[in-house]
């Protein structure tokens, strides 16, 4: 007899768009099932169903217990998981990409692979972060110095106008609570960052290793992508938390402040639409090609029909 185990796999048009979904969820020290769509988390507070479709990460912080069942609808969802640990190590993990498409993949490794178009797309990248100035003639080293004065200016900027000490950026992969508590804040900001960054790569089938700027790790492009928004987000909220807070459970309330500025700024739908600007060059809203078609490559009559049965060439 077939056994039920919940509702089926969704199709991809029943999926939510990456534009459209919630940004992300924390969760620790709970238990995590699956309830059909939806995975249940139970903790001492209660039981919740959180409807998988409409999440872009999810954050798992310490204490967490989760079945496979849950884990399978996650990745049948393109839900990025984010393994959160106490000290800020985090691991990344994620199920197959929402878009079934390869074109976004094709492109960025085609333009990584030859030094000309890769040189265009990191160009691109900083002309996006300095809309007013012109980098056609510069070359990565003159790039490179240009973002480190502009990044010192920025944190030169927030500290005085919130009032926070700055000396220099400075942290401890595996002893977080060592650094100062604007140092802890920038941390958990750009942590949260590069978390969100990771689902859009993921979901619309983007390599995160096959950076322009960054290279030899295997996130080199969500780091290359998330320095596009540090300025706007991380930065400013790490400096406006400590402000306010001090070193009061710091990484919490930047969280928390952080996951609200990305949903009233809207940062999901500008970053679909950054991406494909980067990759394609097209400045267009949907998140998804849909109506996917598999060929076959030749080296000389171009694509071919793929599933069929093909003879030897006498």
């Amino acid at each position: 007899m077939e056994k039920n185990f919940g509702a089926k796999k969704p199709e991809i048009q029943e999926l939510g768009r990456v534009s459209d979904r919630i940004s992300f969820i924390y969760v620790e020290h709970a238990k995590i099932n699956r309830q059909d769509s939806a995975i249940q988390v139970a903790d001492s507070r209660g039981i919740v169903d959180i409807p998988v479709a409409l999440v872009s990460v999810l954050l798992l912080g310490p204490g967490i217990d989760i079945t496979h069942r849950a884990m399978e609808l996650i990745g049948d969802s393109a839900l990025a998981v984010v393994w959160v640990g106490e000290c800020g190590v985090r691991e990344y993990a994620h199920g197959r990409a929402l878009n079934h498409s390869s074109r976004l993949l094709e492109a960025q490794a085609k333009l990584v692979s030859n030094r000309r178009s890769r040189l265009a797309v990191a160009r691109k990248m900083y002309e996006m972060r300095f809309p007013d100035e012109d980098f056609s003639g510069l070359t990565m080293q003159e790039l490179r110095g240009k973002e480190g004065t502009r990044v010192r200016k920025i944190y030169r900027e927030q500290s005085k106008l919130t009032g926070v000490k700055w000396t220099r950026r400075e942290y401890k992969v595996d002893d977080f609570e060592s650094g100062t508590p604007i140092n802890k804040a920038l941390t958990a900001a750009h942590q949260a960052l590069y978390g969100l960054c990771y689902s859009v790569v993921a979901a619309l089938g983007v390599s995160p290793g096959l950076g322009f700027i960054h290279t030899g790790h295997d996130l080199s492009f969500i780091y290359d992508f998330a320095d596009l928004y540090k300025a706007d987000y991380s930065i400013p909220i790490a400096f406006k938390i400590t402000a306010e807070y001090g070193d009061s459970d710091i990484a919490t309330h930047t969280r928390i402040a952080m996951r609200d500025k990305f949903r009233t700024c809207k940062l999901l739908v500008k970053m679909v639409k950054d991406l494909k600007y980067l990759l394609l060059n097209e400045k267009i809203n949907d998140d998804l090609d849909v109506n996917v078609s598999m060929s076959l490559w030749d080296d000389r009559e171009g694509l071919q029909k793929f599933g069929v049965q093909y003879h030897e060439v006498s």
